[in-house]
């Protein structure tokens, strides 16, 4: 994969940065007012980035013996790095109180005062 990046300067100072597309200018060229300019005070940069045309994949049975045993160890001891929570148990969750028949405290006449 290989991209562009635009850059715009107005005199020493970046104005914008563009991965992709074109940079925004500033408008210091683009006046129209002025006939007569000794030096452009805007420049405008393009860095292209090459990317890699020849790739190539490698399967997993490929590797060195030593590598991988790396590798499994790493993958193994992450995935067991993290301890997961227990959930707590409820031992009355799914409990549903019996049906208040009758006012106990006015029947046996105890109060707390």
């Amino acid at each position: 994969m290989s991209f562009t990046v635009e850059k715009h300067y107005c005199g020493e100072h970046l104005v914008d940065t563009a991965i992709f597309s074109e940079a925004k200018k500033c408008g210091g060229m683009e006046a129209e007012d002025t006939i007569y300019v000794k030096k452009p005070c805007c420049k405008d940069t393009v860095d292209i980035i090459e990317g890699q045309d020849e790739l190539s994949a490698k399967d997993f049975q490929s590797f060195d013996k030593d590598v991988y045993f790396t590798l499994v160890s790493y993958v193994y001891s992450y995935t067991y790095l993290f301890e997961t929570s227990v959930k707590p148990i409820i031992p009355h969750k799914n409990y549903a109180p019996p049906n208040i028949i009758k006012d106990i405290h006015v029947l046996d006449e105890t109060f707390l005062i």
